[in-house]
């Protein structure tokens, strides 16, 4: 719509635009309208464009009368300067620019920022319970997502009942010595004790939703010292006992090394009165008797 506005002495007012939301949220997949709309001007027909800033850099959604990259398949413009996205995913989330130029009007440019922010349910969140832990030691349970937007914040249950933040308020927890983080979804217990066994659940919540990670299973037991010195001193046990039948082998002989069995070849001892020459005709030593009257 096209407004023309006079005063008295005044001449023609500027182009001029407002919107109806400057900061407009939708969910996910939804479509959103970004209202730009021309408050006043005498250009029968100024020239509209969009852009889209995000992370500081600045790129075109309609220029030169059409829409530019993927926003050609999923967006429009409607009454002649709004924009509206359909399907709109995650990525659009960012600032919006709206200008308008009008050469026929005193002031001939204008523009407004549209703030879109698109909402992005939790998925369902990597929980981790331990399944064991002994009575008076530290159990540490992580509950996370990364794809919700705004961030998740983080609710643990036990046997499908919730666990308050502040312990001292309530006082069905107040023999827990444990602390609930909301923002990191981290549940620690400084010292558990058998009221701690349960069945442990995490829900990740924000402003599009929540989901839920299933129940895991943490018990809480006592610790057996008698158990385990009784275990200690049978193992050093059977070590003694190893270790003195490796000696009594030692003394059987058992261990020793083995004799080669034959008889060994050695060198024949000379014979008295036997001396050995070795002419080069055998190749051989050959001996030659000598006599002693």
């Amino acid at each position: 719509y096209y407004l023309l506005f006079v005063f008295p002495g005044c001449g023609l007012l500027a182009v001029e635009l407002t919107s109806s939301n400057t900061k407009p949220v939708v969910q996910e997949f939804q479509s959103v309208e970004l209202s730009c709309i021309i408050k006043s001007t005498v250009t029968p027909d100024p020239r509209i464009e969009w852009k889209k800033i995000r992370n500081g850099e600045t790129s075109y959604v309609f220029f030169d009368n059409k829409m530019q990259g993927d926003f050609a398949t999923r967006a429009e413009i409607l009454s002649r300067t709004s924009l509206v996205i359909k399907n709109t995913t995650r990525m659009d989330t960012a600032t919006y620019r709206c200008e308008v130029a009008a050469p026929s009007d005193t002031k001939t440019i204008d523009e407004i920022n549209i703030q879109l922010t698109v909402q992005v349910k939790p998925m369902t969140p990597r929980c981790t319970v331990p399944k064991a832990v002994p009575v008076g030691k530290t159990a540490s349970l992580h509950c996370h997502e990364n794809e919700g937007y705004p961030k998740s914040t983080y609710s643990w249950y036990r046997n499908s009942e919730p666990l308050s933040p502040d312990t001292k308020s309530n006082a069905k927890f107040q023999n827990s010595s444990y602390t609930l983080n909301p923002t990191t979804g981290t549940l620690v217990f400084h010292a558990v004790h058998k009221g701690d066994t349960g069945r442990y659940s995490c829900i990740a919540t924000n402003d599009a939703g929540f989901a839920k990670c299933e129940e895991q299973e943490m018990e809480v037991y006592d610790l057996n010292i008698g158990g385990i010195i009784g275990g200690v001193l049978v193992v050093l046990a059977v070590l003694v006992l190893i270790t003195l039948g490796i000696c009594c082998a030692y003394r059987r002989g058992y261990f020793a090394n083995s004799k080669e069995s034959g008889e060994s070849y050695k060198t024949p001892a000379k014979p008295d009165g036997v001396n050995y020459i070795r002419t080069d005709d055998e190749g051989d030593f050959r001996h030659k008797s000598s006599f002693v009257i």
